[in-house]
């Protein structure tokens, strides 16, 4: 009886889809019926590789063709740590699935096939170990301005950047690869230039956008032949270019953020912890047969608890994806770089939210009313150092994240370059938090903009705190969807609503120019010059902080969103600074609020 109600559920499942067969399309992963959502047309969860299962693990992604009919499937992210932040909440130490690899298609409602529209193909952030497709929706971009955005899930953490000679050394071409998340990106990139057309889709004109680890890999694409030809601009938004070399992504002889769990780390302890004779586990056969062979909670539980503090070796320098000199490296060198239009760009305030969830910024105060309510009052409990660790880091982020890899492509010999920072910040100010002073123009808060979607940050009623309704937020939400689709239509952002042209990247006298993304009154081009050295002698003097702190920030702006440049800039700085007192007080204030 029960499997006869299943059966019947099923086929009115399919009766129901082939129902909408005008909105049916043929792909080489099988028919997908779409359906209509906010004006727009979405064919959800296609499978765009087959699932890196079993023998696939750690091993590059593989075609998945099929004739099937595809049905929408829940859950379907990589694995992850639980995050109510740009992740997913749960109760286990992971949640989702290593079958994972799906992307969706937005078009148009109205989209005649036979003229071919624009693809922009988004890249989601999350530091490369969370985050997920389906938490952005960029219907009101593709209903408003005739384009088609792709969103996909690739594999995270782990089980997307792994570099082992138990893996490595037993396989062959493509599979001695550790940089298997992003060949999943490129494989994405691949369905989309076989099958976009049949959405209306351009595939010679498709536009990579990325926000944080997004960008990243936006600017790994731009290095790795893997992706030629694959896409034809690109946008790095809050993007960096941290790699690690093959050697250093197996063991350390130094201690750094991911020396406890480069890959030989984790595997000694997975050894001692699943067999009690581990002098069985000489060989490398030995050792890939139980690394195939552990579940994904017997495996991923090695990860799990890391500290904030501590970080998972992933894009790695391996010679086959990603250069042997590392991405930053690689940027400037034409022999490795893609040169399409580049949009890079940050945010002013990149690190506030960071910032103001950390117990040495933060306190919570709560009134009487506040106690009965279960709303506390966030105090600052040091504006200055707030303000000043803020500035220092977010600059930093601009170096790293924006001016080196824009001078590096230009000396590359791309000369359609472009750079903006985002500097939106029209929160509430409420007696409960002061949000604009709390998260300003933070990480990630330009994305609801650009998507003109504030459900991105969980809807009402956090969403009107964050972006309450206003003339500023929709002037500043429309001028960014208009440069970014006109620069996915003609490589070039164009000019705003209110007629102010976004001019090329430039460098003269050690200035820059970029665009400042705002509202209506600030939105502007405006030149600068910061640098590792100006920022230096700017700290020597700057009397919001104590000089621990001050060393503090020197780590974090010489180690943090990019490769370890300490020792190259330390030396400049005039009073003693010793890493060990720095990294021992990050250790000592890694506590954070959960608000």
């Amino acid at each position: 009886m029960k499997s006869f109600l299943i059966f019947l559920i099923s086929l009115f499942l399919v009766n129901s889809l082939l129902g909408s067969s005008d909105l049916s399309v043929n792909t080489s992963s099988g028919e997908v019926i779409g359906s209509k959502k906010k004006n727009v047309i979405v064919y959800e969860d296609i499978p765009y590789a087959k699932p890196p299962l079993g023998e696939l693990r750690w091993k590059a992604p593989r075609e998945y063709f099929s004739k099937d009919l595809i049905i929408p499937k829940d859950n379907n992210f990589c694995v992850q740590r639980p995050s109510n932040l740009g992740g997913v909440n749960g109760e286990s130490f992971f949640v989702g699935s290593e079958d994972c690899l799906y992307l969706d298609v937005f078009t148009p409602k109205k989209n005649d096939t036979s003229k071919k529209i624009p693809v922009m193909f988004w890249i989601h952030g999350g530091g490369n170990t969370s985050g997920l497709k389906d938490l952005y929706d960029f219907s009101k971009m593709v209903k408003k301005h005739d384009v088609i955005v792709v969103r996909i899930n690739y594999r995270l953490g782990p089980f997307g950047w792994f570099t082992h000679p138990s893996i490595q050394d037993l396989q062959e071409g493509i599979d001695k690869t550790s940089n298997f998340g992003t060949l999943d990106i490129v494989m994405a990139l691949k369905w989309v230039k076989n099958n976009i057309s049949e959405f209306g889709g351009d595939p010679e004109n498709v536009t990579i956008f990325g926000e944080s680890a997004g960008g990243h890999n936006v600017l790994s694409l731009l290095v790795s032949k893997k992706a030629k030809g694959l896409f034809h601009k690109a946008i790095s938004m809050s993007g960096y270019t941290t790699s690690i070399s093959s050697e250093d992504a197996f063991s350390q002889s130094k201690k750094s953020p991911t020396s406890n769990f480069s890959s030989n780390q984790v595997v000694s302890s997975l050894i001692k912890k699943f067999h009690s004779n581990t002098s069985d586990f000489g060989n490398e056969i030995k050792i890939r047969e139980m690394l195939l062979t552990l579940s994904t909670e017997q495996f991923f539980q090695e990860y799990a608890n890391r500290e904030p503090y501590e970080e998972i070796p992933l894009l790695t320098a391996d010679g086959i994806v990603i250069p042997k000199i590392g991405l930053r490296e690689s940027l400037s060198n034409s022999k490795y770089v893609n040169l399409v239009p580049t949009i890079a760009g940050y945010n002013r305030d990149e690190v506030k939210l960071w910032l103001a969830t950390a117990t040495y910024f933060v306190d919570l105060d709560y009134s009487l009313i506040g106690s009965v309510l279960r709303i506390p009052k966030v105090k600052l409990s040091n504006e200055d150092s707030f303000e000043a660790f803020n500035f220092y880091r977010s600059s930093a982020w601009k170096i790293r994240g924006v001016d080196y890899p824009l001078m590096s492509l230009a000396k590359a010999g791309n000369n359609n370059l472009y750079a903006y920072r985002y500097d939106w910040d029209d929160h509430r100010r409420l007696v409960v938090a002061d949000f604009q002073k709390l998260i300003g123009a933070a990480h990630a808060t330009e994305i609801p903009l650009l998507a003109g979607n504030t459900d991105l940050v969980g809807g009402y009623p956090l969403s009107d705190l964050i972006y309450p309704p206003s003339f500023s937020k929709r002037f500043t939400s429309k001028n960014m969807m208009r440069f970014w689709t006109n620069f996915a239509k003609n490589g070039v952002p164009g000019d705003s609503t209110n007629s102010i042209s976004w001019d090329p990247y430039k460098i003269s006298d050690q200035q820059s120019n970029y665009m400042i993304l705002d509202k209506k009154n600030n939105l502007k081009m405006i030149s600068d010059s910061i640098s590792f050295e100006s920022l230096t002698k700017k700290l020597v003097n700057d009397n919001r902080l104590n000089n621990l702190e001050k060393c503090v920030v020197l780590l974090q702006m010489f180690t943090f969103v990019g490769d370890d440049l300490y020792d190259e800039y330390i030396k400049d700085y005039p009073i003693e600074c010793l890493r060990e007192d720095s990294e021992k007080f990050l250790i000592e204030n890694a506590s954070y609020i959960e608000y």
